[in-house]
């Protein structure tokens, strides 16, 4: 006798619908998916229970993604929205990689399938004398799996709803995966990728993805394209959205995407000192090769065989690639980068707040920069069009420094210790200044002054040594810069009287001038009366004294040295 299917036999009207529900939320197991999907097909059905399965179907993926890629067909699209996007901030990326490679569970111990192991795919017989297992690729975490699956569903559901103002709804979901973005520590490449094709989905961009790494996205498959049920809530008598409506759609997207650059870029760790896209040491190594130390993988090698490395390039790109797809110039990227507005928010607190025009949506300021200084980069690394705009150290570089470095200090005690990858980009976008010979005119001396002072404190309290090393070449490249003697010396008087980095004032110390003048000028403060300083009462605040600025005393004496060979 054949066994009754439960799904099959309560289905309304033989049950109402919260009943019905509650027989699956009951039956449901990765057996009684194919029936599910099944039943998932009658549209009436779908509508009203399809939306209260999503939180059920998710943990059971990826054997439940046809139910899903269902609800998201024939489903409440308003209702499911809600669902999706509520899924989205609870998935957990705690966990995605085991503690140690032999870690193996404890029999009869439960286990939580966040990670699958790798399996081995046998190879056929073919008539030679041996056969081999070939290793198949990990399969993704659950989460990430998860997520793909999420916003599958989002890129149907969006194009599905007829509203006058879809926009709404929108920043909603692209709030919601940005939450869920964040909160993954590994495999943001592959989360990147899923991001990349919902926005090319709901925006209708048509550039094809670039080719993924070797070890790549095995998101859920495509499947074939199915018809997908009209919003049962859509207003007849609704406008159709307005060119402003469709302009705001696009400045969501725009602003989304630099945010998603902010994060990854941010999240990317400097192992092999390479912070963030090493920009700065890149292109040190094509525009001067001869400085590259023989025997010693460049940076750029390292970018092309490191296949880590090779990932962010592949993913930058793309959301490079996304940006120019969407509309995004440079132009539009600079008065995010002025601005004092973080941009850190694409969801406004209350509905009352919805954005009226595109200019409303904020870009994010780091993200921005990020993508300011790809795109720039991109025109020596890759020769892409130069923009038609030049970017000068005086007065453009100067602003981005200011915004980005010293707005964030406390009296400059804290410069160069912002994250690695932002002063990597600030200070690749002087590299490319300097070699377009855009060095422009300060103000003033003392904004001269101050914004050498800035590269010098980089130089100095960065943890990075590459990034040190940019620094303090951009410092003295634009001091040498200066046509005037003068200012230039002044410079030098200055970071020795009164900064009080002793590293500093040593680094002052190897820019010599061939005049008496100079050394007049700045002898009091090269070779300073230590009578005060070191015959204290106490022998041990004197020894202190000392101490502090023994590097200081030994680049005085090694100077004294040079001038009295």
């Amino acid at each position: 006798m054949t066994e009754k299917n439960p799904l099959i036999e309560a289905l309304p009207p033989a049950t109402d619908y919260l009943s019905y529900l509650t027989i699956i939320e009951y039956n449901l197991n990765p057996e009684s998916l194919p029936t599910l999907h099944q039943v998932l097909q009658d549209t009436k059905l779908t509508t009203n229970i399809g939306w209260d399965l999503v939180h059920l179907l998710v943990p059971l993926l990826p054997n439940s993604d046809e139910c899903l890629q269902d609800i998201a067909r024939l489903g409440n699209p308003r209702e499911v929205i809600l669902k999706v996007t509520e899924s989205l901030r609870l998935i957990d990326f705690q966990g995605l990689e085991p503690d140690t490679d032999d870690d193996e569970p404890i029999a009869g111990e439960e286990t939580v399938p966040a990670y699958h192991p790798a399996k081995t795919a046998p190879v056929g017989e073919d008539g030679s004398k041996t056969t081999q297992a070939v290793e198949t690729p990990a399969p993704l975490p659950l989460p990430v799996l998860q997520f793909t699956s999420l916003l599958s569903m989002l890129s149907v559901l969006h194009t599905r709803i007829k509203t006058q103002y879809p926009s709404r709804f929108l920043s909603t979901s692209l709030q919601a995966i940005l939450v869920s973005f964040n909160n993954a520590a590994k495999h943001k490449e592959e989360l990147m990728s899923a991001i990349i094709q919902f926005v090319k989905t709901v925006s209708g961009t048509k550039r094809p993805n670039l080719p993924p790494r070797k070890s790549s996205t095995q998101l859920l498959s495509a499947k074939a394209v199915q018809a997908s049920a009209p919003d049962p809530e859509s207003d007849a008598a609704a406008k159709s959205p307005s060119a402003s409506e469709a302009e705001i759609q696009r400045r969501l997207f725009q602003s989304f995407i630099t945010h998603v650059f902010e994060d990854y870029v941010l999240s990317l760790t400097s192992d092999s000192d390479a912070p963030g896209l090493a920009w700065c040491s890149r292109l040190q190594e094509k525009l001067h090769p001869e400085r590259t130390v023989p025997g010693k993988p460049s940076m750029t090698d390292k970018f092309i065989l490191d296949e880590d490395l090779a990932a962010r390039l592949t993913a930058v790109g793309s959301l490079v690639a996304l940006a120019r797809d969407l509309g995004m110039e440079r132009k539009d990227l600079l008065p995010a980068m002025e601005g004092a507005n973080p941009g850190s928010s694409l969801v406004p607190d209350s509905e009352d707040e919805f954005p009226k025009t595109a200019m409303d949506i904020p870009l994010s300021k780091v993200g921005s920069l990020f993508m300011f200084a790809a795109a720039n980069v991109a025109t020596v690394l890759y020769s892409t069009p130069k923009p038609k705009d030049a970017f000068s150290i005086f007065p453009d570089h100067q602003k981005v420094l200011h915004n980005y470095i010293a707005s964030s200090s406390d009296m400059g005690t804290t410069i160069g210790t912002e994250p690695e990858a932002v002063l990597d980009a600030v200070l690749a976008l002087a590299i490319l200044a300097i070699e377009g010979d855009d060095v422009g005119e300060p103000t003033d001396s003392e904004d001269f002054n101050q914004y050498l002072q800035y590269l010098s404190l980089i130089s100095s309290n960065s943890p990075s040594p590459s990034i040190r090393y940019h620094a303090f070449y951009l410092a003295t490249t634009i001091l040498r810069s200066n046509p005037s003697d003068v200012e230039r010396l002044a410079f030098i008087k200055d970071t020795l009287e009164h900064c009080p980095f002793d590293n500093l004032k040593a680094a002052a110390q190897t820019s010599v001038f061939a005049t008496p003048v100079a050394l007049d000028t700045l002898a009091p403060y090269l070779f300073p009366d230590l009578t005060h300083d070191l015959t204290t009462t106490s022998i041990t605040d004197s020894f202190a004294t000392f101490q502090q600025n023994l590097h200081f005393y030994l680049a005085t004496l090694n100077f004294y040295y040079l001038l009295f060979r």
